[in-house]
């Protein structure tokens, strides 16, 4: 053993199963598609604004550990109590944080298990690897909905700490079938469900109704879609009691104080503007779906989403890598094989970029 693998002998062995997130490099220049962004900026006055509040940040001072204001502002927002939002860096962060606070295998298990349909966000199987968990994928069906059966046969099969079910789901876009969330919502009354709401903006499709209904329902929320991606800011609503648990696994001060001003503003004084950069991606949508579908050869799943997931003729590898050269970044799942290896998932960007985007696409097939 070199003297610099000291550590290797701690390491958990699922680290062995993962890699790090290492974006490739972007080309100067290029039109990003790949991340799910938006592509509107805050406009000049919206910026001078947000500089005002952001001016007003004591950077001498620690932030506020329960992001009392921010906190309230939500809860106002989504018609909750501030007691059931943990608040994190980003989704990601909240994620771990539920993961890690219910990571005690069940009686008579070696590890604590998570559930999740494929494909869909990484980071579910990317936490729960990295936390000693034991992760299951149940594939998804023909349409990218639900698959009840094999869901309910892997609920008995695993009896899973959490199940994350993202809708609408990424990569697909779609939305999943609202009788089937509330089947395995119903059919596993002793597990954490998590409904996550990332792409909810762009859906008109929110499920507040089923987390009043399921006492195992939770919600996940984050800023980074509608236009605050670099704030990092995330949430979940947790059933009554739960939250107060898990707080327990949140670190101090892990928002800081700045991302709190920032997204507090841009949630209250700014929302206007956050909402009609929404409409503005949803009608961007709505004019270049039909367009899309008018190339031969490929399948375009119907989204609900900001992002299109698409089926090239042959290899999708080959058509995002044509497209990159054409200055534009798509992102393709051809490494993952099999039913994914003719898949794209491809952001909805600003007009110029749309065009551009099927100019690329229709010469790189």
């Amino acid at each position: 053993m070199s003297p610099t693998d000291w550590f290797a002998p701690l390491l958990r062995p699922e680290l062995a199963e993962l890699t790090a997130y290492v974006p490739a490099p972007i080309p100067p220049g290029a039109i990003r598609l790949d991340a799910n962004e938006s592509p509107w900026a805050l406009s000049a006055e919206a910026r001078g604004s947000l500089a005002e509040a952001l001016a007003r940040v004591a950077l001498h001072r620690y932030p506020d550990v329960r992001a009392t204001a921010l906190r309230e502002a939500i809860a106002a927002g989504e018609g909750v109590h501030p007691d059931t939002l943990v608040l994190g860096c980003g989704s990601d962060e909240v994620i771990a944080l539920v993961l890690n606070a219910l990571s005690s295998p069940r009686a008579g298990a070696a590890h604590a298990t998570v559930l999740f349909p494929t494909p869909t966000f990484v980071m579910y199987r990317h936490t729960a690897l990295s936390l000693g968990m034991r992760p299951h994928g149940v594939p998804l069906d023909e349409r990218f909905d639900l698959a009840l059966d094999p869901l309910r046969a892997a609920l008995r099969r695993h009896r899973p700490s959490v199940v994350f079910l993202a809708s609408p789901n990424n990569p697909t876009g779609n939305l999943f079938s609202r009788d089937r969330l509330a089947a395995v919502l119903s059919d596993a009354p002793d597990t954490l469900v998590v409904l996550d709401e990332a792409y909810a903006a762009f859906s008109g499709e929110r499920y507040g109704d089923l987390a009043r209904a399921f006492p195992n329902a939770a919600r996940l929320q984050t800023v980074s879609k509608v236009g605050l991606a670099a704030l990092r800011v995330g949430w979940a609503i947790l059933p009554p009691g739960v939250a107060a648990a898990f707080e327990k696994a949140r670190q101090p001060y892990n928002l800081n104080a700045l991302s709190q001003a920032a997204a507090l503003h841009c949630l209250t004084a700014l929302r206007p503007e956050l909402d009609a950069a929404v409409q503005r991606i949803v009608a961007e949508r709505a004019r270049v779906d039909p367009l899309l579908r008018a190339i031969d050869g490929l399948d375009v799943h119907p989204t609900a989403a900001n992002f299109w997931w698409i089926a090239v003729p042959d290899d999708a590898g080959r058509v995002s890598s044509a497209m990159r050269a054409r200055g534009v970044v798509v992102r393709s799942f051809h490494a993952h094989g099999g039913a994914l290896a003719r898949r794209m998932r491809v952001t909805v960007g600003t007009p110029e970029e749309n065009d551009a985007m099927l100019s690329a696409l229709r010469a790189s097939l």
